[in-house]
């Protein structure tokens, strides 16, 4: 099968490649990049002119409910959500039912992903067993059985010697710990950022310490382990910092931002909307302006959605009630696009490299480039595509998104997942 996508603007980090260009696929692989690429005759033609033409987007941090809680979301539901926003591989969190804490529920993930044929899903091993904090999951088993990271996400590992101990273990095997930082003795019961308008409206803040207090202290376990440590979902000024100065002196620590966090604050609560309750919860303007610019300076090392789906009663009901998430899929790359691109704040080869190189490198993939022999895999976005959210078009089971209704410039045109059109215009295909 051969695929020619023609007169696109190419932009592929890993190559330093900006340019408008063709983009050869034979038997799912990248076979060419370069201008005026001639066709045989034989291929079909993808027309990329006046579209952005990158390597598939990868999404580091997403929760697809499979298996457990297919009611909120499942591994094909979710397939479809992340192939229609344009992420052509997806790393999911092991917080389901049974936990992923034993290698034989990470080969259901990777077979019943590969049974819907759409995009790579990708398991994260949980650190402890039945994510109880108490004592280390099968973690050898875990990446011999496939997965790319541990992580207990959705709750913080308490024990600092557990964590330790956790560290020393994926050193060994080589593969990241996905920290989710929480002081739950600081966070508990708190239902969004504590600050001026958590006083407001009457709620009970989550101090930015929370968050702050266990980076500090995972990046210390990571300086005497050696341990890759990534930070997920990072949403303070207090923790750049922190991560900034880490790296400044040699550790292995990485970390994210996501979509909610780099465009919306604290004042969004003001309506009680519950789309908005999330964990960490939206900061300050303060915050925000902070996560934007260590995006656009290069201090974080990738965008991540926190794709969080909620079945709709879980999130029609008061706010203190309410369960914590947002549905990130479908809307990353508008919201990036429309935010932060068109007014000038995040270039766009950045934003390519957030979604590519960044979250790549972290999880030890292959993917990512549009390097010849590489397998096909390709986003395409139409920057100049404006359409409105409307969740009730979404694929994902979980329609709970704070930008329903909005606007947005900027949206994934098309999908290729190893030389196949899988998703186009926002459709499946």
């Amino acid at each position: 099968m051969r695929l020619l996508v023609k007169g696109g603007r190419v932009i592929d980090p890993a190559n330093d490649i900006d340019e408008i260009a063709d983009v050869l696929i034979i038997d799912g692989r990248i076979a060419a990049v370069g201008k005026e690429l001639s066709p045989d005759g034989n291929e079909d033609i993808v027309d990329a002119e006046g579209k952005i033409v990158c390597p598939g987007f990868i999404d580091i941090h997403v929760h697809l409910r499979d298996p457990g809680y297919e009611y909120k979301e499942d591994i094909i539901t979710g397939s479809k959500a992340a192939a229609v926003g344009g992420f052509t591989t997806v790393c999911c969190m092991p917080n389901t039912d049974p936990v992923v804490d034993e290698g034989i529920v990470a080969e259901y993930i990777l077979r019943k992903s590969k049974e819907a044929g759409l995009v790579n899903v990708l398991p994260a091993g949980s650190i402890t067993k039945n994510l109880e904090g108490e004592g280390l999951s099968e973690m050898a088993e875990l990446a011999q059985a496939g997965c790319v990271g541990f992580s207990d996400d959705g709750k913080p590992v308490v024990k600092s010697d557990l964590m330790r101990h956790a560290m020393d273990y994926a050193r060994m095997l080589d593969l990241p710990v996905l920290s989710h930082c929480e002081d739950l003795a600081l966070s508990r019961n708190g239902l969004m950022h504590e600050g001026y308008y958590s006083t407001l409206y009457g709620l009970q803040g989550i101090p930015a310490a929370a968050e702050e207090i266990m980076i500090a202290r995972d990046v210390r376990l990571a300086s005497i382990t050696r341990a890759r440590l990534h930070v997920c979902h990072v949403s303070t000024e207090g923790s750049l910092r922190i991560i900034e100065q880490a790296k400044a002196a040699g550790i292995s620590v990485t970390c994210e931002v996501t979509p909610h966090h780099l465009t919306l604050t604290d004042e969004t609560v003001g309506d009680y909307d519950t789309d908005t309750k999330v964990n960490p919860p939206l900061r300050s303007q303060h915050d925000v302006k902070a996560l934007v610019d260590a995006v656009a300076s290069g201090l974080v090392d990738c965008i991540a959605t926190d794709h969080a789906p909620q079945n709709i009663e879980s999130k029609d009901c008061e706010y203190a009630n309410a369960s914590f998430g947002i549905s990130g899929l479908e809307t990353a790359v508008a919201v990036i696009m429309d935010r932060l691109v068109h007014p000038g704040l995040l270039r766009i080869t950045d934003m390519v490299r957030l979604f590519t190189v960044g979250p790549g490198r972290i999880l030890g993939l292959d993917s990512g480039t549009l390097t010849p022999g590489s397998k096909a895999d390709i986003t395409i976005i139409d920057p100049d595509a404006k359409r409105r959210v409307d969740p009730s078009t979404f694929y994902s089971k979980g329609k709970n998104t704070p930008f329903k209704g909005m606007e947005l410039c900027g949206w994934p045109w098309m999908t290729i997942r190893e030389g196949r059109v899988i998703a186009r215009e926002g459709r499946i295909v």
